[in-house]
């Protein structure tokens, strides 16, 4: 019989090897390290966002006495038309989905049926910049549906179904946005498409505030542009869109219309009427560079007319003096 203490010993090294033998991999899980220490590593590549018009124009490097981060602003008050805000009003450039507040105007101008039904066909997906779309081909809705998740959700395909379902087409609809913004005297504007998703969508400021003006004289685009959220019935599926628009949701903003819009050669953007300090005020910021700025521009033009009361006094970049004058 083993002494004691070599008999313990033994139990030891055999505890140890039982043990040993749990965690040693198997020769498969051996093969795969192997082969992962062979390969290559992988290199994520970041794509940096492609310079806005804006950007490359220099815009961004005009300074104003609100520090905005928008290239281009402009706040006037919408019943006098006094300027409040001014900041290079007369760029031109992309609007990207800014661009579905004409498509609105030209869709209730037309007085087409809005319950009649509208189906998304393959024309209607984005080959021009990819973009996706919860509204798979062959998914149908009225026409104010497909309006109301144009303007609330900025949902490209519904904005090119209307347009496409136009009298003539989609190219009589483009025809007349372009005819519509002539009639407006929106000199600096012209249309290529109905989404916004094309660069060679391109406005200005002021013409932006016209349009904000004449769309807010329609009940239909005040309503479904300021809705917080919608669903809709799509086959047996209820699908729920929301605003892209947080102020929309803020209980602190009183907003009748409003309109965002985003694609890398615009930068973001937004219009809305809201009232503010008392006033009804149109308000346009384009090319802002960071996700949420364009919202805390509206913000510091908030906050800066609650400090200085009703009876703001106008502000200017060195660019846009001009504009100090009521617009025509």
């Amino acid at each position: 019989m083993a002494p004691p203490a070599e008999a313990a010993q033994k139990q030891v090294r055999k505890k140890a090897a039982t043990a040993q033998k749990a965690v040693k991999p198997s020769a498969k899980a051996r093969a795969s390290l192997k082969q992962r220490r062979g390969a290559p590593k992988r290199v994520v590549r970041v794509v940096p966002e492609r310079p806005s018009f804006g950007q490359l124009a220099g815009l961004r490097n005009t300074e104003d006495e609100l520090e905005l981060k928008s290239s281009v602003a402009l706040v006037l008050d919408q019943d006098t038309d006094e300027v409040l805000v001014s900041k290079n009003p007369d760029a031109v450039l992309p609007i990207a989905s800014i661009t579905k507040l004409m498509t609105a105007l030209v869709v209730a101008e037309a007085q087409l049926p809005l319950d009649e039904t509208l189906t998304i066909s393959q024309e209607d997906v984005d080959t021009e910049k990819g973009s996706r779309s919860r509204l798979r081909v062959g998914t149908q809705l009225t026409r104010e549906e497909m309006l109301h998740l144009a303007l609330m959700s900025s949902e490209n395909r519904a904005a090119h179904a209307l347009g496409r379902h136009y009298p003539g087409g989609l190219a009589a609809f483009v025809s007349a946005m372009n005819a519509k913004a002539r009639l407006l005297g929106m000199g600096d504007t012209r249309y290529a498409e109905p989404t916004g998703l094309s660069s060679r969508n391109q406005s200005s400021a002021k013409d932006l505030a016209t349009l904000v003006k004449a769309a807010y004289g329609h009940q239909i685009i005040r309503e479904l542009s300021t809705s917080p959220e919608y669903s809709v019935a799509v086959g047996k599926r209820e699908m729920q869109f929301r605003t892209t628009n947080a102020l929309v949701r803020n209980p602190s903003w009183e907003i009748g219309l409003q309109k965002t819009g985003y694609i890398s050669e615009a930068g973001r953007c937004l219009v809305m009427q809201a009232k503010l300090a008392g006033r009804h005020l149109i308000m346009v910021f384009l090319d802002s560079a960071g996700k949420y700025s364009r919202l805390g521009d509206a913000e510091r033009v908030r906050r800066w007319l609650d400090e200085v009361g009703h009876g703001a006094a106008s502000t200017t970049s060195s660019s846009a003096a001009e504009l100090l004058e009521p617009a025509s």
